[in-house]
């Protein structure tokens, strides 16, 4: 049973930063293209990051220039690092395998980040 393990989450005040992992257990994940993804209080899931196996990045133009996300084929596992966070940041962060029509892989428990003075 394939697994994501998201984690790095935290409470940060605004203008700091954090560096989210996400780790796949019974799958290579370094296969397909990944994506981080959030899901903040009253809204539905958005996908702000992906990764092609080629290591080609896109970013939706909220998080452009302040998050970076990157892969370790090694450790199969994908990273977000967020810089200048602010409190609209303030969400749970997921990761996934991003396709057509949804994702290839369950969601797992996600980590909570809070930007807050």
């Amino acid at each position: 049973q394939v697994q994501l393990v998201e984690s790095g989450g935290g409470l940060v005040h605004p203008g700091g930063s954090l560096r989210l992992a996400c780790t796949a257990s019974g799958s290579d994940i370094n296969q397909y293209a990944m994506g981080w993804y959030r899901l903040a209080r009253g809204k539905e899931r958005e996908l702000i990051a992906t990764i092609t196996v080629n290591d080609f990045a896109a970013y939706v133009d909220s998080v452009q220039g302040r998050f970076t996300i990157s892969r370790d084929n090694a450790k199969n596992t994908v990273y977000l690092q967020m810089t200048s966070l602010q409190a609209d940041d303030t969400a749970v962060y997921y990761c996934n395998a991003p396709i057509r029509d949804g994702t290839i892989y369950s969601w797992g428990q996600g980590t909570q980040v809070t930007v807050s003075l």
